[in-house]
Formats: structure tokens, sequence, C-alpha cells
């Protein structure tokens, strides 16, 4: 993860830069526009590099469950970034959207834009397949901000590309900056919400659920599953189940029942890193002996 960031902030400064002179020496609002974007990746690229230092720390005295959550802060806090830049962006397009340009975007300006669709969409395939591979949601999210980067480019080139041809639609350079915040605001939308959801304790979805349920039930020993409950731990699930056994059985027979349940669990539902087992006794209620 360390090394994938650190590849992308390099590549990103390098395009920023470009695309940066290139917007100006060209012309187009929009172009430099998207240029303070892509700087804006740079920055989420350092949130990943320095949080990674921490959320993969350990399960300590203070947090036995380990830091994994600060990963979804960081999640959000490269979300605000862009939402932040996508405001900004689009507030001075329309502060400008009437002022007259002395002359149209030129060629250079376009040709940036292009280099960095390309550029930033590789980074995008790249980075979106270690975070998978990883179950990383900053690293997914940064993928995001690649293809946020790549995506705005292309209005960017558009815009351009029409002023540049057609002189008295100048406009098109702001309404193209407008465009490329209005697509950044979406995209930081989709990067937020999945982590505040997990950050409030948003269980797993149903089909998880359905899965553990069976699962469990289809353990040796297990009579009955219920009062299941599942929560994100970074990248992981964590899940909590109440597991009913023959009373009659050993305290060491239900102990290794448990095991097995936390076993197969584990081994074999996806993202589960931890499992809970409560166990109880299995009655027969129409002889009057109820769960505990």
């Amino acid at each position: 993860m360390r090394r994938l960031t650190l590849i992308g902030v390099v590549i990103n400064l390098a395009l920023t830069f470009m695309e940066f002179v290139a917007g100006i020496v060209g012309n187009s609002q929009a172009v430099v526009a998207d240029a303070v974007h892509s700087l804006s990746d740079t920055v989420t690229g350092v949130a990943v590099l320095v949080g990674v230092r921490f959320w993969s720390r350990p399960p300590d005295e203070c947090h036995p469950h380990g830091h994994r959550r600060i990963e979804f802060l960081v999640t959000i806090f490269i979300g605000l970034i862009l939402a932040a830049v996508a405001l900004g962006i689009g507030y001075n397009a329309l502060a400008t959207l009437h002022d007259p340009q002395r002359k149209p975007p030129g060629a250079v300006a376009f040709f940036a834009a292009v280099v960095m669709i390309f550029t930033k969409e590789f980074l995008y395939q790249w980075t979106i397949s270690v975070g998978k591979e990883i179950r990383s949601p900053a690293l997914i999210a940064s993928a995001w901000h690649h293809r946020s980067d790549a995506l705005s480019s292309i209005p960017a080139a558009a815009a351009v590309a029409g002023a540049a041809i057609v002189p008295g639609l100048s406009f098109l350079d702001h309404l193209g900056a407008i465009v490329i915040s209005a697509f950044i605001l979406q995209v930081a939308w989709k990067i937020i919400r999945p982590s505040l959801e997990q950050l409030v304790d948003l269980g797993a979805p149903e089909e998880i659920r359905r899965g553990i349920e069976q699962l469990a039930s289809a353990t040796p020993g297990v009579e009955e599953v219920h009062a299941i409950r599942t929560r994100h731990i970074g990248s992981g699930i964590e899940v909590d189940l109440h597991v009913l056994v023959d009373p009659r059985l050993t305290v060491e027979e239900g102990h290794e029942i448990s095991e097995e349940v936390k076993r197969r669990l584990i081994e074999y539902v996806s993202d589960v890193v931890d499992v809970v087992v409560h166990l109880e006794p299995y009655g027969d209620e129409k002889e009057g002996r109820g769960r505990v």
C-alpha cells in the first residue's frame, strides 16, 4: 500500500504541474481547475501514507479490536477534500462565467488534459486492483480519486476543444469547470457514505448475514442459531451470535462446538475476521424448558 501510494503521489505531482502550466499557457480555466483537482489527489495520497502507519498497528490494551477504524476516518477525509475542491472549482467557474476571455484556449491545454485522462485511468486500474485484493477502503477511495481525475479531464478536454474550434463559444471552458465540480461532488459522496455507515456500526449485507446463519446452523452439535449481529472493523467483519446446543453437553463439548462455528465462519464467509459465540441450552418449549 505504501509503495503504490507513494508512486501515485509522485506521478500525480508531475501531472499536476504539467496540467497547471498548460492551463495557464493555454488560457483554459477548465484545465487549471482540473489541475487543482489533481493536486487534491496528492493530499489524499499523503493522508493514506500517514494513516496506514496507524490503522495497520496490531491490537493493544487500549484498543483490543485494533486500529482499523482509523482507515474510515482517513477515507472520510479524502472525500471531504474532494468535496471542498469541487465547491471551490464550481464557485470560481460560476463567478467568472460572464467574464470575457482575451483568446480561446490553446492546443497545449487540450493535449495536457488528454495525457491526464490516460495516465490517471492507468493509476485507477492499478490502485483499485490492489485495494480490492487487500480489502482496503482507503486505497479503494484513493483509486476512485484517480478515476475522478481521469473522468473530470474529459469535459475539460471537450470544453477546450469546443472553445478553440469556435472562439465564440469560449464560455464552454467555464461550463466545463462547472461540470467537473459536479462530478467531483458525486464521487466525494460515494467515498464518504460507506465509511460513515461503517463508523455507526452498520451491519453486514443481508446475504452475508444469511450465509452466517446457514453455515453456523449446519455445524454439528448446533441445534439453532439466533441473535446474529455484525459490524465492520476496518475492511473486515466482526460477528456476534447465539448458538443453542444440547444442555446435557459438558462445558468442554460446548466449547468445541463454539470453536468449530468460529472456525467455519472465518474460513468460509468472506471478510469475517472475528467471531464471538454465546452458548445457550436448547430446550423443548412444549416440555416447558424455555431458552436461557
